[in-house]
């Protein structure tokens, strides 16, 4: 199988990181809409307009499944992709909400939803999470986390200093959902923030999950091979793929 991956920049590749370590594609192809990052500060109309001309993009490929890592394009945009798709779309959030469904913390453990503006505006998160009985939901824009890891900024103290802006008058959560796929890229740093206590949910590994258990994939012998694109910038994609990957 072949599966494409699209993001508003580089953090899908924090999914692309659990797709490779789990290897149940022939081929991946990523891209990344650098020139227009972020998504999450846009309104509605845009982000569906964009993720569309996205969808166009991969119309070039023969490709048997495709997942909007983005999760504000999963919130808004999915299903008016599906509609204008020949091959099924994936989405973020629902893997995401089950992901934590299937954990061990107790329905009243504080749960903190980090994301970009447009998706905890969406409400997506902690409306699914309400009706699953949780009921100590906390849910937090932090968008300047975006732009530091499109700059290929995981740690260090500027990401120090924004985690201390948005979280200190926080306790300590029992679970972070990183409602957005750049977050994965700063997971240390989040967890040397709060002492290592959390469990941190994102969606490399929760997708992996439900592809397993939906699609009842298996591993490959052979090792994907990845194929990256970007709407502007590639190299400086490439780079930050390097480092992760």
């Amino acid at each position: 199988m072949k599966i494409g991956v699209f993001d508003s920049g580089a953090g899908g590749l924090s999914v692309v990181k659990s797709l490779l370590t789990h290897n149940f594609f022939e081929e991946i192809i990523y891209y990344g809409d650098t020139a227009r990052v972020p998504y999450g500060t846009k309104d509605k109309n845009t982000i569906i307009r964009y993720s569309l001309e996205a969808l166009e993009f991969f119309n070039n490929f023969d490709i048997d499944l495709l997942i909007t890592a983005c999760n504000t394009v999963s919130a808004y945009a999915l299903d008016e992709m599906n509609k204008q798709s020949s091959y099924p779309i994936l989405g973020v959030i629902e893997p995401g909400v089950l992901a934590l469904k299937n954990s061990t913390l107790k329905k009243e453990d504080n749960i903190l939803i980090i994301a970009t503006r447009a998706t905890i505006r969406s409400g997506r998160y902690e409306s699914a999470f309400k009706k699953l009985g949780y009921t100590n939901i906390t849910s937090l824009q932090t968008g300047l986390f975006v732009p530091l890891v499109e700059e290929g900024i995981f740690n260090g103290q500027i990401v120090e200093a924004t985690m201390n802006y948005y979280f200190s008058t926080l306790s300590t959560p029992k679970a972070i959902i990183l409602g957005c796929t750049h977050f994965p890229l700063i997971g240390k740093s989040l967890l040397n923030y709060f002492n290592n206590t959390p469990l941190l949910i994102h969606s490399g590994d929760a997708i992996v999950e439900y592809l397993e258990k939906n699609y009842k994939l298996k591993e490959r012998d052979k090792k994907a091979t990845l194929k990256i694109f970007a709407s502007d910038n590639v190299a400086g994609l490439r780079k930050i793929a390097n480092k992760w990957l």
